[in-house]
C-alpha cells in the first residue's frame, strides 16, 4: 500500500509518548512506521495531555494519541490541532470513596485532579453534570497529581479521582476505592472514542501523504494490541515504557483495541463537544468544533483500503 501512494513529503516522524498505557498503538508502531518509509521515527516523551497539546502546537511533535475531551478543550480555545480518527473507547475510571455510592454523592465533595482544563477535569465535568450537578459549583476541586492522589483517596481525605491506565488497574489492585463510572463499560460514555489520533495542522498541511501513512501504522498496530496481548506487554517492558508488567498486560487485556471502524469519529467529537458545552467548559457548537478541528478525508481512505 506504501508503494502505491504518493512519495513521501518527509521521512522523519515525531510521534507523541505520554505516560498512559492505553496509548500503546502509538507506541508499538515503530516498525510498521518503517515499513510505511519513515526512516527517523522519534517518540517525545511528555509528562501529561497539557503538555502533549503545547509539543503539537509548538511543532515539536507531529502525531499522537490524545484523549478527545482535552483536546476538544483546546480546539474551542483556538489551538491549531487537528482530529483524524479514533483508536479505542474508554480508558478512563471515575472512584469513589467508601462515603460516596453514586456521582451524584460527589456533591459538596473533594474531587482530585492534575489541574483545571486537564481530560481529566474535563472527564468529571461531564459525568457531574450528565447527572445533574454542576461542575462549577457543587464539586470541591483539588489539584493533586497521580500518586499523591490515589494516595489521599486511600486516606480519605478526598472523596473523587479520575484516572487512566495504569492507575485505574494499581487501584483495584490495591482494593482503594471503588468505581463510580467506567467509561470502558459504562453508557453513553463507552459508546465513543476516547483516545484518537491527533496531529498538528500545520503537520497534516504540509504532509497529507505521511499523515496517511503514520495513521495507517497505527491501525495496524491498533490491530496487534487487540490479538497479541502477551507480545505487546513483553514489548513495552522491553522498551522501557513501563516496568510494571501486570499491570500493563491488565491494561492491554481491559481496553477494546481493534474496533476503530466500529464507533463513528466525527460522532465522538459532536458528542464530546455536546457534552463539554453542557458542563460549561466550552463555547463552541460541535459543527464549529468539528469543522475547525477535524479531517476525516484519510480515515475514509484508509477505512476503504484496509479490509478487516
Amino acid at each position: 500500500m506504501a508503494a502505491a501512494d504518493s512519495p513521501l513529503e518527509t521521512t522523519r516522524l515525531r510521534v507523541l509518548r505520554t505516560p498512559s498505557i492505553c496509548e500503546a498503538p502509538a507506541q508499538v508502531a515503530e516498525t510498521l512506521l518503517a515499513t510505511e518509509g519513515f526512516t527517523e521515527v522519534q517518540y517525545v516523551q511528555v509528562a501529561g495531555s497539557v503538555a502533549a497539546i503545547k509539543g503539537l502546537v509548538a511543532g515539536e511533535v507531529d502525531v499522537g494519541l490524545l484523549a478527545i475531551p482535552g483536546t476538544v478543550l483546546r480546539i474551542d480555545a483556538g489551538d491549531p490541532l487537528v482530529v483524524l480518527g479514533g483508536v479505542h473507547a474508554g480508558c478512563f475510571e471515575l472512584f469513589g470513596s467508601d462515603r460516596v455510592r453514586s456521582v451524584r454523592d460527589l456533591k459538596g465533595k473533594a474531587v482530585a485532579i492534575p489541574g483545571l482544563g486537564t481530560n481529566q477535569h474535563a472527564y468529571v465535568a461531564m459525568i457531574a453534570a450528565h447527572v445533574g450537578l454542576d461542575p462549577h459549583t457543587d464539586l470541591d476541586w483539588q489539584v493533586h497529581r497521580g500518586a499523591e492522589a490515589m494516595r489521599l483517596l486511600a486516606e480519605g481525605k478526598v472523596d473523587g479521582f479520575i484516572g487512566f491506565p495504569p492507575e485505574p488497574q494499581e487501584l483495584r489492585a490495591k482494593k482503594i476505592g471503588h468505581t463510580l463510572v467506567s467509561t470502558t463499560a459504562d453508557k453513553p460514555w463507552a459508546q465513543y472514542f476516547c483516545c484518537m489520533i491527533t496531529a498538528s495542522r500545520e503537520f497534516v498541511r504540509k504532509h497529507p501523504v505521511a499523515t496517511k501513512r503514520a495513521m495507517r501504522a497505527i491501525f495496524k498496530a491498533d490491530a496487534v494490541c487487540a490479538l497479541e496481548a502477551t507480545r505487546v506487554t513483553q514489548l513495552m517492558v522491553e522498551r522501557g515504557y513501563t516496568a510494571n508488567r501486570d499491570l500493563a498486560g491488565r491494561t492491554l487485556r481491559e481496553i477494546p483495541y481493534g474496533r476503530w471502524r466500529q464507533h463513528d469519529a466525527e460522532d465522538t467529537v459532536r458528542f464530546f463537544a455536546l457534552r463539554l458545552n453542557e458542563a460549561g467548559m466550552i463555547k463552541s457548537t460541535p459543527q464549529k468544533i468539528i469543522a475547525q478541528g477535524t479531517d476525516w478525508r484519510f480515515l475514509k481512505e484508509l477505512k476503504s483500503e484496509l479490509k478487516g
